[in-house]
C-alpha cells in the first residue's frame, strides 16, 4: 500500500469517502521523505501544513534555555504530527519536529486544506474529531504528569505505546516522561 492509500484508509476508518472524494484528497496532499535525524520543523518557523505519517517514527520536542530537550510527542505510522499551536495561530513554532528513523509523510498546506473542507465536508469533520482527540489526550497527559508517580506514568506509557517504546532510545522515553534516563533505568529494573 503506498502512502496515499494509507492516508485514505486512515481517513475512512473515521469518515466515509466516495472514490471521487478520495481522489481529491490524494491530489491535495504532497509526499515528503525524511532521512533519520532530518528535521521537519524548526523552532521559529511557522507551521503551515498538517502532516500524516505514512512510514517511520518522529518526535516533537521543546528545547529549554539550557538546551535540554523535552519530548512532547512521538509519532508513528498512521498518526499525525505537528506544532498545532503554531499551525492554528500562524505564529512561530516553539517546537522542533525530527525524524527518529527514515520516514514518509503526506502533508497538506492550510490553504489547500481549507478548500478541501468546502469540497469534501467529511474531511472537516475528520479534523474536528482529531483536534478533539488531541485535546483530550493533552489534558489526560497533563493531569497524569501531576497526579501519577514516574513509575505509574512509565507503566501506562509502556501499555499504551509498546511499539513506540521498542523503536525509540530510552533517553527519549525518559524525556517524554519528564524523568532522567537513570531514573527510568531504575524503574525498569524494579519492574523486571
Amino acid at each position: 500500500m503506498d502512502a496515499s492509500d494509507k492516508l485514505i484508509h486512515h481517513l475512512q476508518e473515521t469518515i466515509p469517502l466516495t472514490k471521487n472524494e478520495a481522489e481529491l484528497v490524494k491530489q491535495s496532499f504532497k509526499e515528503v521523505a525524511l532521512k533519520k535525524k532530518e528535521m521537519l520543523l524548526f523552532k521559529g518557523e511557522t507551521s503551515s501544513h498538517m502532516r500524516f505519517i505514512a512510514e517511520g517514527c518522529l518526535r516533537s520536542y521543546y528545547m529549554d534555555e539550557e538546551t535540554k530537550e523535552h519530548i512532547i510527542q512521538f509519532g508513528i505510522e498512521g498518526w499525525w504530527i505537528n506544532d498545532l499551536y503554531s499551525y492554528l495561530t500562524q505564529t512561530p513554532a516553539r517546537q522542533f519536529i525530527q525524524a527518529i528513523d527514515d520516514s514518509v509523510l503526506l502533508q497538506i498546506h492550510r490553504d489547500t486544506l481549507s478548500r478541501l473542507y468546502d469540497e469534501v465536508p467529511a474531511v472537516e469533520r475528520f479534523f474536528r474529531m482529531k483536534f478533539e482527540t488531541a485535546y483530550v489526550a493533552l489534558q489526560d497527559r497533563t493531569i497524569n504528569s501531576m497526579s501519577k508517580t514516574a513509575e505509574e506514568r512509565y507503566v501506562e506509557f509502556r501499555s499504551k505505546y509498546r511499539d513506540i517504546e521498542q523503536r525509540v532510545p530510552q533517553y527519549m522515553v525518559a524525556s517524554y516522561l519528564k524523568i532522567t534516563p537513570e531514573f527510568l533505568s531504575a524503574i525498569r529494573k524494579n519492574l523486571s
